[in-house]
């Protein structure tokens, strides 16, 4: 009869033992977001590069009228959070393989989910402050 944990791992084959270590899938909501976050960006970046091409040449006062459009400052907004949630996702995938401190790994993390938050809810502050001034 087989009593102990070591006597069990001894009876399993490596892919037993892999299985009990593995994931516990948390790993794939964050792999859908930074895939959902990458195919929003597709269509906002292009349109914001679009955008700026049709800008170019242009002043600040027609700048400052094309944010001031409604379509525009939503486009600007949804590309400002797209684009911080997934550089913070992105990031976070980086800094979970490569720092191997759990100290710094924290630290770290938390830096970039702050910072992104922040960097973001200003950039959201300056187009609604043209959008709304204008």
């Amino acid at each position: 009869m087989i009593n102990t944990p070591q006597q069990k791992r001894v009876l399993q084959s490596k892919l037993g033992r892999v299985r009990g270590l593995g994931s516990t899938r948390e790993g794939v909501h964050h792999w859908w977001a930074q895939r959902m976050s990458a195919v929003a960006l597709l269509p906002l970046s292009l349109w914001f590069v679009y955008s700026l091409i049709t800008l170019t040449g242009s002043d600040y006062g027609t700048f400052h009228a094309w944010a001031s459009e409604f379509g525009n400052s939503v486009f600007l907004v949804l590309l400002v959070v797209t684009m911080f949630h997934h550089t913070q996702l992105g990031l976070q995938v980086v800094i979970e393989d490569y720092v191997h401190s759990e100290i710094w790994k924290m630290g770290m993390l938390l830096l970039v989910k702050y910072g992104s938050v922040l960097f973001a809810a200003s950039a959201i502050f300056a187009v609604l402050k043209i959008s709304i001034a204008g």
